[in-house]
Parts: structure tokens; C-alpha cells; sequence
């Protein structure tokens, strides 16, 4: 038995990811569209749990992967962002869908809330020396969220990243566009649609929650 994961591949000139369209947050990079396919599917384990705590199911024995959609990436590309709005971004979500996916990126929020809440300030320095502390991710992450709150139409003055109340709202707001059914047109006249807000959001938030696990020197 095998579950289907229907693939999008968005290609730089040097970098390429492979994005889950139906499964927001789990996108992968690699140097070559194979490398980039081959991580997404090792990291469906660590992909589970995100949906499993939207109330959804993920995990088989084996994975088809179904690659449905290539698409040229650009410089983001290649600097490391899954930029390209796609053909599968553009399909119409239902009102159910649009719950789900909702809930898949208030997911990977709290995932990566949760793992920055435990994780110890200084992480494991890069091959170079380099790396950010824990709490510049954060700050980085959560002020990523209020730029993508604007490309979404959400019109709030900016904030410290420290103001939870602030976020709270701010991210409420968000799940709220996410939840309307949409025809695929972009949001508020910008230039995400529903789905690839949904893919941007959680993505981002899930390769920061994992490189701080991945940063954090093991106890003992």
C-alpha cells in the first residue's frame, strides 16, 4: 500500500525545491530536482506529526511521489524560497479545504512555536562559524509573518515580535483568509493565491522550527 503525493518542482539554476501541493509546509530543497525530490521524501516522518495534529493522516510503508507540475524558479530560488506561484496554487479551495488548510498552518505554528519554546539559545554553528540564535529565528520568522500579513491584504502597523497578544490577533486574521473558499484568484489583488499563502506560511515556519532541532546540540 502506498500513498500518492502529488509534487510540484519549481527549478533554479541552482537550487530546486519539490513542494507536497496538497500538503502545506512539507517543501524541500536540493542542488538538482532528483536531490530536492529525494528530501521531501525523507522528511514525510518529520511531516507527520503536523498532520496529524490538523486532524489529518500522512504515512505508509512507501510514497508515490507524483510529480504533476514543473515550474522555472528565479534568483529566490536559488537563494533558497519556493517563490513561484504555480498551477496547482491556483486551484479553487471549497470551504473545507480552505478549513484545512487553515489548520495545517496553524500546525506548523505551533510546531514551530513549540520548538523554539524549548529549544537553548545558542544552536550548533554552520560549517563556516555562522548561524543565528535561537531567539534571532524567532524574531525572524514571526517578522516574516507580519510581511506575509500584508501581501495577504491585512492592513496592522508593525509590531515587536515579543507582543504575543498582537500575534495572536495577527494570525487569527490570516487563518481567517485561509479558511474562505476561494476560485484561486489572488488574495486582495496582490499576488499570493489561498494555497500558496497556505505553502509560504508553513513552509517557512517548519524549515526554521527543523533547522533549530537540527542545530540543537544533543544533552549529555
Amino acid at each position: 500500500m502506498s500513498d500518492r503525493v502529488a509534487v510540484s518542482v519549481e527549478a533554479g539554476a541552482k537550487k530546486a525545491f519539490a513542494t507536497a501541493v496538497d500538503w502545506p509546509g512539507w517543501s524541500r530543497s536540493g542542488k538538482t530536482e532528483e536531490a530536492a525530490i529525494a528530501a521531501l521524501a525523507g522528511y514525510a516522518e518529520r511531516y507527520a506529526p503536523i498532520a496529524t495534529a490538523a486532524g489529518e493522516t500522512l504515512g505508509s510503508d512507501r510514497l508515490d511521489i507524483d510529480v504533476v507540475e514543473h515550474v522555472h524558479g528565479g534568483g529566490a530560488t536559488d537563494f533558497g524560497v519556493p517563490e513561484q506561484v504555480t498551477t496547482q496554487d491556483r486551484r479553487p479551495v471549497t470551504a473545507a479545504g480552505g478549513r484545512r488548510l487553515a489548520a495545517l498552518v496553524e500546525a506548523a505554528w505551533m510546531a514551530f512555536d513549540e520548538i523554539a519554546e524549548h529549544a537553548p539559545e545558542e544552536l550548533r554553528k554552520g560549517p563556516r562559524g555562522g548561524g543565528r540564535t535561537t531567539s534571532k529565528i524567532v524574531d525572524h520568522v514571526l517578522g516574516s509573518e507580519q510581511g506575509y500579513a500584508r501581501v495577504m491584504g491585512i492592513k496592522r502597523r508593525e509590531f515587536p515580535t515579543s507582543d504575543r497578544a498582537q500575534l495572536d490577533e495577527l494570525r487569527a486574521e490570516v487563518l481567517e483568509i485561509l479558511r474562505a473558499p476561494s476560485d484561486g484568484s489572488v488574495i486582495a489583488g496582490k499576488k499570493w493565491t489561498t494555497r500558496y499563502a497556505a505553502h509560504r506560511i508553513a513552509w517557512h515556519a517548519l524549515d526554521h522550527a527543523w533547522e533549530i532541532e537540527d542545530r540543537t546540540e544533543p544533552e549529555g
